[in-house]
């Protein structure tokens, strides 16, 4: 798996020197499984469909934070900023994507100016104390090497009151090794076994309050292993996700929080 500098350059090249976002897998400029719950399975999948799973993955993370035309939000891990695209349609008084890969903020920038993008490291945010009303990420914490340092740093940029959503896969605890046998981005350290209970730990250690793990697996590994199993791709994306499930080996998880203190809003 390799030491931290080694991991951070295959990030890098992924995210940097490539663009999945134009990968066919993906389709949209999304960057994410998908949320498949209201999409037919029993047929071929159109890439209309495929865009519409990755959408509804933020949609669920939004409707958990309630966003409102007074709230700052804040995306951590905000890729290309399509997804930024989808909460600014909530009405948000400002939309803020951060970002480790120069690469992408730049990409960000271009498609969707009317939101603010930074360069920065989940666990060492550029922006002050209280600086936001809400914060998402959305499948972007398995990569993250520090996630009590993330846990802290939202927390230090939430304002009172305010709310955490996160939703990716997290492996069962003692899987790591079995997920590096099985899917190839777990073997080379793009994505790290990280546990839901280890990061509601660092929520909860952070200050937050009202913590909730919720599985939406259901709801995302066989549709998209049914996407994988079609098209272009198929030759060149590992379809263990499915498999690494069914075993019990990880799954995906919807993270919610709150900061103690004032009023909701």
């Amino acid at each position: 798996m390799g030491d931290h500098s080694t991991r951070a350059e295959v990030r890098r090249r992924t995210y940097g020197e490539r663009d999945l976002a134009a990968l066919h897998v993906f389709a949209g400029g999304f960057i994410n499984f998908g949320y498949w719950r209201d999409i037919p399975l029993d047929g071929t999948l159109t890439v209309d469909q495929r865009i519409a799973a990755q959408q509804a993955l933020y949609d669920t993370v939004l409707d958990t934070l309630h966003v409102t035309s007074d709230h700052r939000v804040l995306e951590v891990g905000c890729g290309q900023g399509v997804g930024a695209r989808t909460v600014l349609e909530r009405g948000p008084r400002l939309v803020h994507g951060v970002d480790l890969v120069p690469e992408q903020v730049q990409r960000a920038r271009q498609n969707t100016p009317e939101a603010l993008f930074s360069v920065g490291a989940a666990d060492d945010l550029p922006f002050g104390d209280d600086s936001f009303d809400r914060v998402l990420s959305v499948e972007a914490a398995q990569h993250f090497e520090d996630l009590g340092g993330f846990a802290r740093e939202c927390a230090r940029v939430l304002r009172p009151g305010g709310r955490l959503a996160v939703t990716t896969f997290f492996a069962a605890p003692g899987a790591e090794a079995e997920l590096r046998e099985l899917l190839k981005t777990f073997e080379n350290g793009m994505d790290l076994a990280h546990t839901v209970d280890g990061f509601g730990t660092d929520l909860r250690t952070a200050g937050f309050v009202d913590v909730r793990a919720e599985s939406i697996g259901a709801h995302v590994w066989e549709g998209l292993d049914r996407w994988l199993a079609q098209g272009p791709h198929r030759d060149h994306w590992d379809r263990n996700w499915l498999r690494a499930a069914r075993r019990g080996l990880l799954d995906y998880h919807l993270v919610t929080a709150r900061q103690p203190a004032g009023s909701e809003g």
